[in-house]
């Protein structure tokens, strides 16, 4: 008798199939109320069904717009038609995450209706943000692109507010960037113009000696001295006198005129480069670049994505198949246990 008790006992725990066939109606019922179960409570009764839209755009190469329009276009990704890698990836998901974006989305969709958040809650903004990171999502792709996921039970404001962050990305990243931008160019404004301002008095400066007989130094020296040697080979005594006079301006002004023009030389050289950074800044301060290349815009979807009912069904009939043999097996055991624990004490 104990041996045909261990030979049930492992019979029943080894053989799957006897022991599904033994259990069929039950397991079988178990199903079918699973499927009915599943089935009805994914109906839109209970599960809204929401549309889903995505836009998928890579980011630019270059940030800023002189570097990319009056620069050199030698460096990797400075071309305004190159596309950005994994920092400037980066970058783009941190912006659309931003309060920035989603607070203009929030206001221009008026979502604290769309959603059905109670306004008078004292949680109201806690509610709608979780709600907002529930519906909307970004994520980079695997070839570096970012991806923007809206999901909302009307398609046609599912692809509104997919293509709308998208427009949005271009300004919020324009406006942090021109904040700097701005700032910059007023420092750089203020140098060029005061160094402007340097030469045009070095330059009025020049026209004074230039009045006195200071027109170019080193020239007027070489001739007024030729000139010189010649009155005084003739004995011409009023030449010689006139000529000494205006040798005597050269020597007065002449340090004067030859620091001036140096001067002014080099603080041409400084106005050549400033000017170009002028021009590079003001481009920045004054003009957006698109930062981004959109690859698909959203479009409105012709059928839900959610809930997947199939699957649902799927997942909850499995469940409740496993659960079922697990009961089962748990309820087979404890009955072979009191029976053998009953045949011991006979």
């Amino acid at each position: 008798m104990s041996n045909e008790f261990k030979r049930n006992e492992e019979f029943d725990s080894s053989g799957l199939i006897i022991f599904l066939y033994k259990w069929r109606k039950p397991l079988f019922i178990v199903i079918i109320i699973t499927i009915l179960l599943s089935w009805f409570f994914s109906c839109p009764w209970f599960i809204t069904p929401k549309f889903k839209s995505t836009v998928i755009l890579f980011p630019a190469g270059t940030n800023s717009a002189s570097s990319a329009l009056l620069g050199e276009k030698t460096a990797k990704g400075q071309d305004i038609t190159s596309f950005g890698e994994d920092e400037q990836a980066e970058q783009l998901l941190q912006i659309l995450s931003s309060s920035k974006i989603r607070d203009r989305i929030i206001s221009d969709f008026n979502l604290m209706s769309h959603y059905n958040i109670d306004t008078g809650s004292s949680y109201k903004n806690s509610l709608l943000f979780k709600e907002y990171e529930r519906n909307i999502s970004f994520r980079r792709t695997e070839y570096l692109a970012v991806r923007i996921t809206v999901y909302d039970r009307d398609a046609q404001t599912a692809a509104d507010i997919a293509n709308k962050i998208a427009q949005l990305l271009d300004s919020a990243k324009n406006d942090m960037q021109r904040q700097r931008a701005v700032k910059g160019f007023k420092i750089v404004e203020g140098e060029y113009f005061a160094l402007k301002q340097d030469m045009r008095k070095i330059v009025d400066s020049l026209i004074t000696l230039g009045k006195l007989g200071m027109n170019d130094m080193e020239y007027q020296s070489q001739v007024l001295n030729q000139q010189m040697a010649i009155a005084m080979m003739n004995n011409n005594k009023a030449g010689m006198a006139a000529l000494q006079k205006k040798l005597d301006v050269l020597g007065l002004y002449g340090g004067i005129y030859l620091q001036l023009k140096n001067a002014l030389e080099y603080k041409t050289d400084q106005l050549t480069n400033l000017e170009t950074k002028y021009n590079q800044a003001k481009v920045d301060a004054e003009q957006n670049l698109p930062q981004k290349f959109i690859v698909d815009d959203a479009y409105k979807a012709e059928k839900k994505s959610y809930p997947v009912r199939w699957l649902i069904i799927l997942v909850s009939t499995f469940s409740a198949f496993f659960l079922a043999v697990i009961v089962i097996t748990v309820f087979e055991r404890i009955t072979i246990y009191k029976a053998h624990k009953q045949f011991t004490v006979t």
